[in-house]
């Protein structure tokens, strides 16, 4: 079974976070920038808050709130659900399923943070594994 540890093991790019006092429209500047619906708000090293494209829909847009003047912590989701690296690619999306989750943090016993994985990376990490299983029955039926 695959783990988010080897989901993030094949991510490239750094994970990208913004702090609590940095401005809506920077962190959806970044979030542009990088084609994702979600950073990480962090204060020093540590995971305060999560801030994703459903924030900027039902917080930012339509309390019609300024973005150039409002900073992160005032719409960022505090209560963030997070994961640890040995959890299975079926538990997270079980998971992201029952919570309504797009985007799961990652961090390791000490809460630091290790990444984050969106319902897409772990869906696709489901498929190749039951591509793979049905490629190996095939050959052991065909044999």
């Amino acid at each position: 079974m695959t783990t988010i540890k080897q989901i993030l093991a094949g991510k490239t790019k750094p994970v990208a976070t913004v702090g609590p006092d940095d401005t809506v429209k920077s962190a959806m500047e970044l979030m542009l920038e990088r084609d994702i619906g979600a950073v990480l708000v962090i204060e020093g090293s540590k995971l305060v808050g999560i801030f994703t494209e459903r924030d900027c829909l039902h917080k930012v847009s339509a309390l019609d709130i300024n973005p150039r003047e409002t900073l992160v912590r005032a719409v960022m989701t505090e209560k963030v659900r997070f994961v640890t690296s040995d959890l299975e690619v079926s538990q997270g999306l079980a998971l992201m399923t029952e919570r309504f989750f797009r985007h799961l943090p990652v961090l390791d016993e000490h809460q630091n943070i290790l990444g984050i994985v969106s319902i897409g990376d772990l869906v696709k990490a489901k498929i190749s594994e039951q591509s793979f299983i049905i490629e190996q029955m095939e050959r052991y039926i065909a044999s």
